[in-house]
């Protein structure tokens, strides 16, 4: 009874961080939604598939720098003191921003002359992504959620500043704006984290014994880490880039309005999986892992299908009439391309953050380096043919092979033996 007492509570205490977290969530959507209408309004379909290509590119760099600065933050939170965890992490941010826009400007990826502002969005989005890692790897997940919140409270009323107030109507504008917006979150974020190197006596983690050791088993850790994020966010954005060279930026402003549209369900399984990762990491006992695992799956999956289906009840002219303008005709035919693919994607996020959580990141990677390798087989053959509509349907392709390897390998990992195993003694290099 006693169990089942705290079990009680731990699943409320849970409902409730995710009802928090969704809800600061789908704030900041309803917010970035107005945004895109408002782009579509004075940067027009070329203007929005500028600013797309520039935001692709900067998140592109913040992804590389995921080595050290996204989840492997969590990861190696919970078993070593975060203080040797953070400094590592803050100093990547200016290398690896550097390094990733050196070698996507020798690619032809960013657009000339802006690489300085995709390194500059590069480095403040990945400092506040290593905060607000220590903020979900301490559990506190209201500071987590603040500094969302006045990330994208800052975008929208700072993009309405310069567009209506200042006067600059065009790509540069919102550029100033994600600068305002990330900035400020940089700075609270920071003031959040801050008090966490006060507490010292809090502080029950081991000291590593070897520095660059301890650097370089991170960097290992990470390394694959960010394959996987590299990969998935490729996976999302890469036909952005197939389209622009096939169709130019109005075509890329199409998709983006599209896509924008359809991943706003996924702020559902955005904070479910943080949520989700953060208690499986702290969790050292399988079938717990595997249960909370499936919990989490089905409430993602049942709650991005409904509002998925609610999207695609939208009419064409709701979107060409209302809320953008006839440049964007055919977003409708994007959504419907995108569907089934976004709901794939969502829920294949917590499977990835189990993998990921429970020391298995290499199975995310393979699933994410799998979803790549089928976006760009059937991205040859459909964009060429079905242009945007080609390339929403080889992204939804892409995500449901993710979907369903995943699935597959959770099955594998999680399935009791047959027989009981034998008495072993267990060693740390039998994890993951």
């Amino acid at each position: 009874m006693e169990k089942q007492k705290k079990q009680g509570i731990f699943n409320h205490c849970q409902l409730s961080k995710i009802l928090e977290t969704v809800g600061t969530r789908y704030l900041v959507a309803a917010l970035n939604l107005a945004l895109i209408f408002i782009n579509a309004k004075v940067l027009g379909v070329s203007g929005m598939g500028l600013v797309g290509v520039i935001y692709a590119s900067a998140n592109i760099a913040v992804i590389f720098n995921s080595i050290l600065c996204g989840s492997t933050i969590v990861y190696f939170m919970n078993r070593y003191n975060f203080r040797y965890v953070f400094w590592p992490a803050y100093l990547w941010a200016f290398i690896g921003s550097a390094i990733a826009c050196a070698v996507m400007k020798l690619s032809g990826i960013i657009p000339e002359g802006f690489i300085f502002d995709v390194f500059l969005l590069a480095l403040l989005l990945s400092l506040v992504s290593v905060h607000s890692r220590i903020l979900l790897g301490k559990d506190h997940i209201r500071g987590f959620n603040i500094a969302f919140l006045i990330q994208g409270i800052m975008l929208f009323f700072s993009i309405l500043f310069i567009y209506y107030v200042a006067g600059i109507r065009d790509e540069r504008g919102y550029i100033w704006g994600l600068y305002s917006a990330n900035g400020l979150t940089w700075i609270v974020s920071l003031l959040l984290v801050i008090p966490f190197f006060l507490r010292q006596s809090e502080e029950k983690q081991p000291t590593p014994q070897s520095i660059p050791k301890f650097v370089k088993e991170m960097f290992i850790y990470g390394l694959w880490g960010s394959a996987d994020n590299l990969a998935e966010n490729l996976t999302s954005r890469l036909n952005y880039f197939l389209v622009q060279h096939l169709g130019g930026y109005g075509q890329v402003g199409l998709l983006d309005a599209g896509t924008k549209i359809s991943e706003s369900v996924w702020h559902i399984s955005r904070s479910t999986s943080f949520i989700s990762y953060s208690q499986v990491a702290k969790t050292f006992e399988p079938e717990a892992q595997k249960q909370m695992t499936i919990r989490f799956l089905k409430l993602t999956f049942s709650a991005i299908t409904v509002v998925m289906g609610i999207i695609l009840l939208i009419p064409e002219w709701v979107f060409t009439d209302y809320l953008f303008s006839p440049e964007f005709v055919g977003i409708r035919n994007v959504i419907r391309g995108l569907a089934v693919g976004i709901i794939a994607l969502g829920s294949n996020s917590i499977l990835s953050h189990y993998f990921i959580g429970t020391g298995k990141v290499r199975v995310s990677t393979a699933c994410s380096c799998i979803g790549l390798l089928v976006l760009l087989i059937s991205g040859y053959f459909l964009i060429p043919v079905f242009g945007v509509f080609g390339a929403a349907i080889s992204t939804s392709i892409a995500f449901s092979s993710m979907f369903t390897f995943s699935l597959i390998m959770f099955v594998r990992l999680t399935k009791p033996p047959l027989t009981p195993p034998k008495e072993v003694e267990h060693s740390p290099l039998s994890e993951g």
